[in-house]
């Protein structure tokens, strides 16, 4: 199962993006394959982030992936700023700039690549089903 939107990288695109992770949970459910609401929750939360530094980074249009396969889901976003992405150190008195640091502690980690108009960021995260 899969979903993608594009976005013309608007504030008001952050709350688009969660909407459409919750279609896919929705459309999970339908399906026979409700997810825990904790991973809801934490999906929604990366996607926030992921999606957030499109908005602030990148002038122009961004797109959203998701993609559900076996128990896992992968958000991709992807967006037209060449400029290079790095999780920063933790520091706990740093005001702010700590999204990558919430996706990597959520998903393990991230990656980042090249594209011929920019980079594509994608992240997984495992399914746990509802118990």
């Amino acid at each position: 199962m899969s979903i993608s939107e594009v976005y013309n990288g608007e504030p008001a695109d952050i709350a688009a993006a969660r909407r459409l992770a919750a279609e896919l949970f929705s459309g999970l459910t339908r399906s026979g394959r409700p997810v825990s609401a904790t991973v809801v929750a934490d999906v929604h939360l990366v996607v926030s982030e992921l999606v957030t530094n499109a908005v602030k980074h990148t002038r122009g249009l961004f797109g959203l992936d998701l993609r559900v396969a076996d128990d896992v889901v992968e958000i991709m976003v992807w967006d037209t700023s060449e400029e290079p992405v790095a999780a920063m150190t933790p520091d706990p008195a740093r005001v702010g700039r700590h999204g990558l640091e919430i996706v990597t502690a959520l998903c393990g980690s991230f990656k980042v690549a090249a594209t011929p108009k920019g980079k594509r960021i994608t992240a997984q995260m495992a399914l746990r089903p509802v118990a």
